[in-house]
């Protein structure tokens, strides 16, 4: 059986260091599913690749061909991973954006894990103040742990971190396990309905003419 994971990262740069956490909690879910006995497919959306088009689809109403892709990514996977930078104590509006353009019951059931990365450790409540009510106001099922990591984590070796004296590997590969045991204990998401109303050409091309 092939378990669908999407992942989400919501970082501004490229490279960016909430990319390369997303990537390593993405690694650790597929071995702990793999582990489970479970196959896997991973698929990243890259927020920052779709930020004019989140903007033309909260202010219209009609996204890119490309942003309705996303969007399917996210709400047919079995279990998703997302990441956010987080600004002044909260998410980054990009990642707002996108969950609000999200169908109404998109996540409803799906497994979550979620991260974040800032650039000092006190930022590192904004996951359970911020993110996770997001989470749980679209009725998702978020794991317990948290992956959190600073900048200097990723300048030090894997195995250390600066948030309540937990290795960063060990954070990710214990919130990977919790996201997997859910994944693998649940039925396969069935594929939304389509959509008959759907664009499946860019808005802009219709514009054109």
């Amino acid at each position: 059986m092939t378990r669908r994971i999407a992942v989400v990262s919501a970082g501004l740069r490229q490279p960016s260091t909430t990319r390369l956490l997303a990537d390593r909690m993405a690694e650790a879910v597929e071995r702990a599913l793999r582990a489970a006995g479970q196959d896997v497919t991973t698929d990243v959306v890259e927020l920052r690749e779709h930020a004019q088009d989140l903007n033309a689809k909260l202010l219209t109403g009609f996204g890119s061909a490309a942003l309705e892709r996303a969007l399917g990514t996210v709400s047919t996977a079995d279990g998703l991973v997302a990441v956010t930078p987080i600004f002044s104590g909260s998410y980054a509006g990009l990642f707002k954006n996108f969950f609000d353009v999200l169908e109404e019951g998109a996540l409803e059931g799906m497994p979550v894990l979620m991260g974040a990365t800032a650039g000092t450790a006190r930022h590192s409540l904004a996951l359970d103040h911020a993110v996770r009510p997001l989470f749980t106001y679209l009725h998702a099922l978020v794991v317990p742990t948290g992956v959190f990591g600073a900048t200097e984590d990723f300048g030090r070796s894997a195995g250390s971190t600066s948030e309540d004296a937990v290795p960063l590997g060990a954070r990710i590969d214990r919130g990977a396990r919790e996201l997997a045991a859910l994944v693998a204990g649940r039925p396969p998401r069935e594929a939304a309905p389509a959509d008959p109303f759907a664009l499946t050409v860019d808005f802009e091309d219709l514009l054109r003419g």
